[in-house]
């Protein structure tokens, strides 16, 4: 028993080392302004273009999605 209680101890203190790593390096990213995140599927122009022709109305979120390689869920989620 007391060595499951030492273990859980020391994993609790590596994860808030872990923790503390990953903020700092999140910060230094940070004030590199290094972008964070997933980058977007859609360029601006690929962007505006789509909205376009959603407002158009003549094509189907699918059909606009597939000319760029993306779902029609992609399509509809796009705002101005």
């Amino acid at each position: 028993m007391r060595g499951v209680l030492v273990a859980q101890a020391t994993a609790g203190f590596e994860r808030e080392l872990i923790r503390a790593r990953t903020g700092e390096g999140r910060a230094r990213a940070k004030a590199r302004d290094v972008k964070l995140g997933r980058r977007p599927k859609l360029t601006p122009h690929q962007k505006r273009e789509a909205l376009e022709r959603r407002e158009r109305g003549d094509e189907t979120h699918a059909e606009i999605g597939r000319s760029y390689n993306v779902s029609g869920w992609t399509i509809s989620r796009l705002t101005a």
